[in-house]
Parts: C-alpha cells; structure tokens; sequence
C-alpha cells in the first residue's frame, strides 16, 4: 500500500475516534444528576412561653429558729419530800394548773403556831386596852398620876407591835404553806421529769422539778442581711404588719404563717445581718422549740408586672437576656431586667405580654437562628405567640 493511501485513512480513523468521544462526552452531560439546590439550615428545637401580666409577691428567705415567747424551770421554793407529781409528761397545762405537792405538814404545824401566838398576844393587847381606858378614867379624877398612864399607853402600843408582827408570822407561814403546791405559772407543754416522787427538794434548787414551755403564741427568730433592712424597715412603716411563713426544710410544706414583731436594735459587725423576731399563734402546735424552719417574709406584691420562667433569662457576664420568638420563627436576644423571683417564676421589664421567650434548648441558639417550638406535654398549655418584639 501506498504512502499517500495510509495518510487520508489515518485522518478518518482520528476525526472518528474524536467523535465517539464527543458523542460519549455529551450522553454523561446530558444524563447525569442535576445538582441539589442548598436549603436553609435546620430549624433548633426549643420550648417556650408566653410572656404573662399579673403579681409577683417579693420575699425573702432566710433560716430561722422557733424560739418560745417563755420557758420556766418550776422549782419548788419551800423544802421538804416531793409527796405527789400531778401532771404527765407532755401534758398541756393552764397557769395554776397543779403540778407537785411537797409535804405539808411541818408547814401547815408552823401556820397552827403562828395563829395561835396571835390569838394569845392579841388577848394580852385587849386587856391592855380595857386596863388603859380605867387609867384615862382615873387620871381625870386625878386618882392616879400622869407617868402611870403613859406607862399602859406604852404598854398597848407594845402589845399591838406584837399583834402586827404575828399577823407578819402567820402569812409568811401561810405563804410558806401554799408553796408545797406547786403549779404551772405560765401555759403550756410540760417536759420530762427533773425529779422523781419521794425526793427530798430543796427551796429554790438549781434541777428543778418539771419545767414548762409556752407553744401558743411562739416566736421565729431569724437573720436579715443589712442590704435588706432598708426595704424591711420602709415596709414596716405601713399600716398592715408583714407576714411571714415558715416553711419545713424542704421549702416545700408550709408549717405555719404569722407575723413580723420587731428588728433587733444593732447588726452583728461580724456577719452583717440583724436579727428579726416574728409572732406565730401556732394553733396546732406545728412548730415546736428550738426547730430549724425556713423563712419567708413577704416583703411586697408586684402587681401588672411581666411574668416568665426564671429558666427563660440567660446570663452575658452581668447582663441578663431572654431570646424572645419573633414572626418567622426567627429568635432575638432581648435584655431584660430581673425585679424579682419567687420559685420558678420572674418578674422582669424589657419584653412585653404576648412575647413568646425561649425556655429551654439554648445550646445551638443564638440570635438570627430559626427555631421550632416543641409540643407541650399532655395536659399543659400550648404557648400562643404574641406579637414580635420590635
């Protein structure tokens, strides 16, 4: 074959091997999978709620201790065998309720001594007064001489000296005698017994027999810091008085409500507070002494105030914000300002009722981003949004 044949047949063969890949070329343009469009990025799960108007009481909450308003340690004030205990353990006396008896007889012997030197001296002091009148008598018919009647005079004021100092002996026998019974002088819980029945007590021991506590009233005393105490005394001023609550340990049952007494008159350098005393009645003797309870002592009521969830305000450093739902479904990160908190609930300015606040799913948020509101849970409210935050 020729040198001019095989040139015009290589050409073709190319210009065709060219053309099978063109054609190859545009089959995988033509049929290949046309690229996804970008989307916006996912919606964050959150809960929320609306933000509400109404009152929010102020309080504050500090440890006290039930303190009783009296405590007496009866002792007996005479000496002598403990002959009789009158009352139970735990028992709930009234004032002059009988609680002991010390043996009576060596002073009711004394008080049947006592009357009888008085009736004897009060016998002598009349016969020296019928023995006066005859020498009056006598010293006008001048039948005896003046020294004589001064001297029965003297004798008469002697005798009713000694009238007066026996009445002194027979009720101070007397007193002696009503101390071998021992009552309660104040109302309320007797404790255990301080002294067994045939013991011989002594007048004015340092044991004691029973002592006595009064439950009804009782008192709380407790601590406020000195930050607080313009604000307490300034509400203290008003015509009604503050009430306060105590709570068990838990802060979750309350035990009794009263009403705040009194500040203490100094505050305590070393811990900056001053102490409060408030008044319970304690009908039912739920607190008893010396038990530790929670206070709350409502300071104010907030009223037409901005309500949301303590869990909706986020903190930036000092400032704090909520991130409030705007339309869209976009958030915002709005600052607020706490007033005030009681439990799960805060009072704060900077949004408005309607306003729906993000209070739960925070760790992907931040403002711009869309979010999407969780269902609430059976039985709860769903969350209305309100108009967008401006």
């Amino acid at each position: 074959m020729s040198t001019s044949t095989t040139k015009p047949k290589r050409r073709w063969l190319l210009w065709l091997g060219l053309l099978a890949l063109l054609l190859i070329g545009g089959c995988w343009v033509w049929h290949r999978p046309a690229p996804k469009k970008q989307g916006p990025p996912p919606a964050v799960p959150v809960s929320a709620t609306a933000v509400r108007s109404g009152s929010l009481d102020v309080y504050l909450t500090e440890l006290g201790t039930v303190t009783p308003i009296a405590t007496v340690t009866v002792t007996s004030r005479v000496a002598g065998e403990l002959k009789e205990i009158d009352y139970r353990e735990g028992q709930i006396v009234k004032p002059g309720d009988l609680l002991a008896v010390i043996d009576p007889r060596p002073y009711a012997a004394a008080v049947t001594q006592a009357q009888g030197q008085l009736a004897r001296d009060q016998a002598l002091l009349a016969n020296a007064k019928l023995d006066l009148a005859r020498y009056q008598q006598a010293f006008q018919q001048k039948a005896i001489p003046e020294q004589q009647l001064a001297t029965q005079q003297a004798t008469v004021d002697g005798d009713a000296a000694t009238v007066t100092l026996d009445e002194g002996n027979l009720a101070a026998a007397q007193v002696n005698l009503d101390y071998t019974r021992i009552t309660s002088p104040i109302p309320g819980r007797v404790g255990l017994h301080l002294t067994d029945l045939g013991n011989i007590v002594a007048a004015n021991g340092t044991t004691g027999i029973v002592s006595v506590t009064q439950l009804q009233p009782i008192t709380v005393v407790f601590t406020l810091a000195e930050d607080d105490l313009n604000a307490v005394v300034r509400e203290m001023r008003g015509d009604a008085p503050l009430r306060v609550d105590a709570l068990d340990r838990t802060q979750q049952t309350q035990l009794a409500q009263g009403e705040l007494m009194t500040l203490d008159n100094a505050i305590n350098l070393a811990t900056g507070t001053v102490r409060a005393k408030a008044s319970f009645a304690n009908p039912h003797n739920e607190l008893f002494p010396n038990q530790f309870v929670n206070v709350k002592l409502l300071l104010k009521t907030l009223t037409n105030a901005n309500l949301i969830p303590t869990a909706a305000i986020q903190h930036n450093g000092d400032a704090a914000f909520v991130y409030v739902i705007q339309a869209g479904g976009v958030v915002a990160a709005k600052d607020v300002k706490q007033l005030a908190a009681d439990g799960d609930t805060a009072a704060v300015t900077g949004v408005s009722p309607g306003n729906l606040v993000v209070t739960d799913g925070f760790d992907k948020l931040q403002a711009g981003v869309h979010v999407s509101v969780r269902p609430a849970a059976p039985g709860a409210a769903m969350p209305s949004p309100g108009p967008s935050s401006e």
